[in-house]
């Protein structure tokens, strides 16, 4: 602690004991612990400030990068009136595989699905 061992310490103490009394030493040391407090509050304040300020120019300069690339991309992307969208998932004959995909066939089969029954007339 600034390079002062404990006999310094003690006779420092003891100066000021004799030279500010002992009634008004316990509310200096209060006094100042609470100023060396504030003033270890403002110090880490500032720091966190600087610290603040160096990650947002840190993530400005990655961010005007990703903005750049995002406006090429955009303008690489462009359609123009006459030409026509490029084709996504198709194949060498020009169709979309969904285009050949048939539905199966789910109509009841058998004998008693092509005629309605009728409960009224159950004899026919």
């Amino acid at each position: 602690m600034f390079g002062l061992g404990m006999p310094e310490i003690l006779l420092i103490l003891a100066i000021a004991l004799i030279v500010i009394g002992p009634k008004k030493l316990p509310e200096l040391a209060q006094t100042l612990g609470r100023a060396m407090g504030e003033f270890k509050r403002s110090a880490q304040d500032f720091k966190r400030s600087i610290d603040v300020e160096t990650t947002l120019k840190d993530i400005e300069t990655p961010a005007s990068d990703l903005k750049d690339v995002i406006k090429e991309v955009n303008k690489e992307t462009i359609v123009e009136p006459g030409d026509a969208p490029p084709a996504e998932n198709s194949d060498s004959s020009g169709e979309t595989p969904d285009a050949t995909f048939k539905e199966p066939d789910t109509s009841p089969k058998g004998p008693d699905s092509a005629t309605p029954k009728d409960p009224e007339n159950k004899n026919k």
